[in-house]
């Protein structure tokens, strides 16, 4: 990530702080290179060897304590104001730090609803309340999640700007998907295409790469995060694709469904016409319903709901999530009230954070019908960044 949005995200979190009313934020990591906490692409920017608190206040001060070796890059890169480094324990500084600035509430690493705010590692959490023990400190701890979650989502005007692009460029993939396929071509061989056409423009993947791209067609299709498999295309088969990139550490999460018409058809079958539009149209009863202070679970319900009074079956997965600096970003998302999801589903939504929208249903006979697209939460509302897929794709 560039310093100069890593700088906004640091003054960001200090708002975000101040909004929440916790006086301290440490993240508290070792190792870097081998276990990266998920906020340190955030908030820091380079990795450490030695146990580091990287510490933010709502007073807006910066600090990093860390291993007296890595100070030097540190002082380079510019980002924290106060630089400390140690050479025998991170014990001494770090309690002459807290006892500086006596917080009243220190969010730390750790959470129980978002893996990407639990970057804190058992041993880590010993170590770090070990240090504590008797201080005062120990019993000041809470959850980072709050913060993370916050920071995550709500995207500034720079991020926003390359997660556009990201869509963009994936959207051009699409297209030239449209020119690739046809009866023949495996699922393994689409893929295979898409990822060729990614790497050429030098875009990474959104994910890992056994099912970025997923590739799905016909009435024997997988599950949604099931990898392309050597099932090939047919005349009379949906097919779709769900595919991101990584573009200037920003991810893309799109999906669009094509058909492949059958030999004297000129357009696709009344049920699978059905299929794509109650798709679409769950899509964008939610768009039209989704802004600041409603909850994911509201939203997840209208499309859920619509789809199965249309006569199909719910579809086995949350309606949307997040989208950032990971495909899958943020706290909370569209998600049904399932006990998988946890606490997500009832958190509001809120300004500026990014979407899927996901919905999927299954047309008997012909496959999967599904379409992603990404919006962005706006003051009293919400805008697609994707440009919404309408139609079916037709393949002659």
């Amino acid at each position: 990530m560039p310093y100069d949005i890593i700088r906004e995200k640091i003054q960001q979190s200090i708002g975000i702080l101040n909004e929440k009313d916790i006086d301290m934020w440490i993240t508290f990591v070792r190792e870097s290179g081998n276990i990266k906490d998920p906020a340190m692409d955030m908030v820091v920017g380079l990795g450490c060897t030695w146990p580091s608190a990287f510490i933010i206040t709502k007073d807006g001060d910066t600090s990093a304590i860390l291993g007296s070796l890595d100070v030097e890059n540190y002082k380079t890169q510019g980002l924290y104001k106060n630089i400390t480094g140690y050479v025998k324990s991170v014990k001494e500084p770090l309690l002459e730090y807290l006892n500086i600035k006596k917080p009243g509430k220190i969010a730390i690493n750790y959470s129980i609803n978002s893996n990407l705010a639990d970057g804190l590692t058992h041993g880590m959490y010993l170590m770090l309340t070990g240090i504590l023990e008797g201080s005062g400190f120990e019993n000041k701890l809470i959850s980072s999640e709050e913060i993370i979650s916050a920071l995550r989502g709500r995207k500034s005007s720079a991020e926003l700007s390359i997660m556009k692009e990201a869509v963009d460029r994936t959207l051009e993939i699409f297209d030239e998907m449209t020119g690739f396929i046809k009866p023949g071509k495996s699922e393994i061989e689409i893929a295979e295409f898409i990822k060729k056409s990614a790497e050429s423009k030098g875009y990474g993947l959104a994910w890992e790469e056994d099912h970025c791209p997923a590739v799905f067609t016909g009435p024997e299709a997988t599950s949604a995060h099931a990898g392309p498999t050597s099932r090939k295309v047919e005349k009379g088969h949906l097919v779709n694709v769900d595919f991101g990139i990584k573009y200037k550490g920003y991810c893309s999460d799109l999906q669009r469904t094509w058909y492949v018409l059958k030999d004297g058809e000129g357009k696709a079958p009344a049920e699978v016409e059905k299929g794509f539009n109650v798709i679409r149209d769950s899509i964008q009863k939610v768009a039209d319903n989704l802004k600041p202070g409603v909850k994911g679970c509201d939203m997840d319900d209208i499309a859920r709901n619509f789809i199965v009074c249309s006569g199909y079956e719910e579809f086995p997965h949350g309606l949307g999530h997040q989208v950032g600096r990971e495909a899958h970003d943020g706290g909370g998302g569209l998600l049904p009230r399932w006990e998988r999801y946890g606490d997500t589903p009832f958190m509001n939504i809120e300004e500026s954070q990014v979407y899927t929208i996901e919905p999927r249903l299954t047309v008997k006979g012909y496959g999967t019908s599904t379409i992603e697209e990404e919006v962005y939460v706006t003051k009293n509302g919400c805008e697609f960044i994707s440009k919404p897929q309408k139609k079916l794709i037709l393949i002659g």
